[in-house]
């Protein structure tokens, strides 16, 4: 093994991991249980063991203190700025990942004392540089939803018009005309008619869909046209 003369940093990751009640956007949060800030709520993550890659170390580090796992998650930025961490010198690899609340039941383990969700607006006073952290990764946000169809891991399997309406609405802090969102929609391709809701009563579009997976990956192959369908 080799020996080096030059200090090294500590290398951890940290999960942004956002979910949705069909209102608005949530973050997945643990409550540290050990110093520092002991007792503080903080984002999922920790030290990269030697043997493993940093992405490696998100899902293992995300698993072992919230129970969430088998999600994709993506690499978004490097914080490496001098005394975000009290104890040494830290670098952290920041990671996003969208999820389905439901599939999901939080089991706080290894250092955490809790796992919870907290709406994206009402955040408690976070460890080390996790607000920025966030922010950075609220940013980041609507330019993936207008490149990827991510925004579809944050619904049920079905859903319907409105919902749709409601998360671009949440992601990108404005509001849409219904008619207009529910044609451009439509005009994508993307989404399959799954038949009317049981309780869909008095709504306007009363029709529940899904995510056509096979046609997204069909346009991104370049079968269909190239213009982005999710720049609403």
């Amino acid at each position: 093994m080799y020996q080096y003369k030059y200090p090294h940093p500590a290398m951890t990751a940290d999960c942004v991991v956002f979910g949705f009640d069909g209102k608005q956007l949530h973050v997945l949060l643990i409550e540290r249980g050990l110093e520092p800030y002991k007792g503080s709520w903080a984002l999922p993550g920790g030290f990269m063991k030697i043997d493993e890659t940093v992405e490696q170390c998100a899902l293992r580090e995300l698993k072992e203190e919230t129970g969430v796992e088998d999600i994709y998650l993506e690499q978004f930025h490097v914080f490496s700025a001098v005394g975000r961490d009290p104890r040494e010198r830290v670098v952290t690899v920041a990671f996003l990942a969208l999820v389905r609340k439901s599939d999901f039941r939080l089991i706080a383990g290894d250092d955490a004392a809790g796992a919870s969700w907290f709406e994206l607006g009402k955040l408690p006073p976070l460890a080390f540089d996790h607000h920025d952290i966030i922010d950075m990764a609220r940013k980041r946000l609507p330019e993936l939803m207008r490149t990827k169809p991510i925004g579809f891991k944050l619904l049920d399997e079905k859903f319907s018009m409105n919902e749709l309406q409601r998360l671009y609405e949440a992601v990108n802090g404005t509001t849409y005309d219904r008619r207009n969102f529910a044609r451009k929609m439509s005009s994508t391709g993307l989404l399959r008619d799954e038949g009317v809701s049981p309780v869909a009563a008095h709504n306007r579009f009363p029709n529940l869909y899904s995510f056509d997976e096979k046609a997204y990956k069909a346009e991104s192959e370049g079968h269909f046209a190239p213009e982005n369908p999710f720049n609403v």
